[in-house]
C-alpha cells in the first residue's frame, strides 16, 4: 500500500484528514500530516519529514500532498523526493486525497500522481446554474 503523506501550513493538512475521513467513515491506515506553523528551524522540519516519510514507506512508496508550490511545505519535500519512491504533488484538495485513498492499492506511485494530478484539476469548476441542476435538481 502507498503511504500518503500530507504537509501543508497551518492545520490545512488535519483538517483535510478530518474531510477524508467524515466522507469515508474512518481514518485509512498510512495517512498522517505534517503541518507547518510558525518558524521552526528547517532542519529540525527535514528531520521530522524523513522520520514520517520512513514511518509511511511499506515497500510501495509514499505519496506527499504540499499545498502549493514554492512555499516552505514543498521545499522542504524537495530534499527528500526520489521517484517512485517519495513522490509530490502540490495543490492539494479533498478530491486529490479521496482519489490518492481509493487508487493507492490497485496503482503503482507513478500512476498513482498521474491519477490524481487529473482528478485535482477536474475538481476544480465554476458552478453554473447546469451544475447545480445537474448536482441538485433545481
Amino acid at each position: 500500500m502507498i503511504g500518503i503523506l500530507i504537509v501543508a501550513h497551518g492545520s490545512l493538512a488535519d483538517s483535510l484528514v478530518e474531510c477524508a475521513v467524515h466522507v469515508l467513515g474512518d481514518r485509512p491506515p498510512g495517512l498522517d500530516t505534517l503541518d507547518f506553523t510558525g518558524h521552526a528551524d528547517p532542519d529540525e522540519r527535514q528531520k521530522v519529514l524523513q522520520a514520517r516519510l520512513d514511518a509511511l514507506q511499506q515497500g510501495d512508496g509514499v505519496l506527499v500532498l504540499t499545498d502549493m508550490y514554492g512555499a516552505t511545505p514543498c521545499n522542504t519535500l524537495c530534499r527528500q523526493l526520489e521517484p517512485a519512491r517519495v513522490e509530490g504533488v502540490t495543490g492539494a484538495n479533498l478530491p486529490m486525497l479521496l482519489k490518492a485513498l481509493n487508487y493507492r492499492e490497485t496503482l503503482a506511485l507513478p500512476e498513482l500522481v498521474e491519477r490524481i494530478v487529473e482528478g485535482g484539476r477536474n475538481s476544480i469548476n465554476h458552478i453554473s446554474e447546469t451544475m447545480c441542476h445537474a448536482a441538485t435538481g433545481r
